[in-house]
């Protein structure tokens, strides 16, 4: 996170990547005059450049990140905060306590990074859907992308990146299955411009804060087909035939 005066922080991605993740989830949306929830903010970078783009209202919100005594999340975003003097709204409350009597509606919502990591990824899901008027924008790690029907996968261990935190492996139609049936009229899923297993969804309520429409270069392109061994085996003997 570039704090300014060149400072930055270390982190655990480039500003380049950090940069083109910004560009995939914000830039084809007007957010000027707009309110905004950052659900799992972390250390509020995506908070903080929603401010940057016009949003009237931010308010960041996390649980876990923020109480965790490694990552000390809530520390790394009130000092960002701080040296950014940006006016960003903070509640620490679990995505199970969110409701509009909580926090309100917002123009849009964030869910980051979450979904996958909640084992009550459906359910969480339904409660931050609720909240958005206008657009709900999902970023998540994706699997069972070779199915041709909507799946999700589930790691009851550490099978995804050693990570015990890690629940979920959605493909591309079961979240825009599960987006669809929260009553948003329109879902965009975009390529994640750096990881080839992870997507941004967009689920529109409405498209009135939306500039331009995804251009077909940036959605996310079918898996290639998955060649098991007898497939394999078979088209060898095709090409000696």
């Amino acid at each position: 996170m570039d704090l300014g005066n060149g400072v930055v922080t270390p982190g655990g991605k480039s500003p380049a990547v950090c940069n083109a993740e910004a560009g995939v989830i914000f830039d084809r949306l007007n957010l000027n005059g707009l309110t905004v929830l950052d659900v799992g903010a972390w250390n509020g970078f995506f908070s903080f450049e929603a401010k940057r783009r016009g949003a009237s209202r931010v308010l960041a919100t996390d649980s876990y990140c923020w109480t965790h005594p490694q990552f000390r999340g809530r520390e790394t975003f009130d000092l960002a905060r701080s040296a950014l003097g940006l006016d960003v709204e903070a509640r620490e409350i679990d995505v199970a306590q969110l409701s509009t009597d909580n926090v309100g509606e917002f123009d849009v919502v964030l869910f980051l990074g979450v979904f996958y990591h909640r084992i009550d990824a459906i359910e969480s899901l339904a409660k931050v859907a609720r909240l958005a008027k206008q657009v709900l924008i999902v970023e998540t790690h994706l699997d069972l992308r070779d199915l041709d029907r909507p799946a999700m996968a589930f790691y009851p261990g550490r099978e995804l990146a050693g990570d015990g935190t890690n629940w979920w492996g959605p493909n591309e139609q079961c979240m825009q299955a599960l987006l669809l049936g929260h009553g948003f009229a329109e879902v965009e899923i975009s390529a994640h411009p750096t990881v080839g297993n992870r997507a941004v969804f967009h689920a529109w309520r409405t498209t009135s804060a939306r500039t331009l429409p995804l251009p077909e270069a940036a959605q996310l392109k079918p898996p290639a087909p998955r060649q098991n061994k007898w497939t394999k085996f078979l088209s060898m003997g095709k090409s000696k035939a």
